[in-house]
C-alpha cells in the first residue's frame, strides 16, 4: 500500500491520522510538523503521497506545497483544511495539489481520497 508523510502542527491530529491510515493499509512514512520539515522529510522520504494541513507555524501548507512541487512536478500531495478556507484550498489545486480534505474530517473519506490518488497513474 501506498506510503504516506503526515503534515500536521497539531501532535493529536497526527497521531489520529497515523492510527486511520495504518488500520487503513497505509504506510506512514513519516511525519512533519510544519511545512520547512515537510519539505525536508518529502526529500529525504519520497512518499508515495503527502497530506497536509494548510494552516501551520513558520511555513504553512501552501507554501510547503509550492517547494515540493518544484523539487517533484509529479508529487501528489492532499491538503486538508478547515471549513471557510475555500481560497486557500483553490489556491493549492491550482498549484498542484490533487485533492483536499476538509476537517473535521471523516475516516472513510480520508481514506477513498488517498486511494483515488494514490491509484491515478
Amino acid at each position: 500500500m501506498a506510503r504516506v508523510l503526515v503534515v500536521d502542527d497539531a501532535m493529536f491530529m497526527r497521531a489520529t491520522v497515523k492510527k486511520l491510515l495504518s488500520e487503513a493499509g497505509f504506510e506512514v512514512a513519516g511525519e512533519a510538523e510544519n511545512g520547512q520539515v515537510a519539505v525536508d522529510r518529502y526529500q529525504e522520504l519520497k512518499p508515495d503521497v503527502v497530506m497536509m494541513d494548510i494552516t501551520m507555524p513558520e511555513m504553512d501548507g501552501l507554501s510547503a506545497l509550492k517547494e515540493i512541487m518544484k523539487l517533484d512536478p509529479g508529487a501528489k500531495v492532499v491538503m486538508c483544511t478547515a471549513l471557510g478556507q475555500e481560497r486557500s484550498v483553490m489556491e493549492a489545486m491550482d498549484t498542484g495539489a490533487k485533492d483536499y480534505i476538509i476537517k473535521p474530517f471523516d475516516a472513510d473519506k480520508v481514506v477513498a481520497v488517498l486511494k483515488k490518488v494514490t491509484q491515478e497513474g
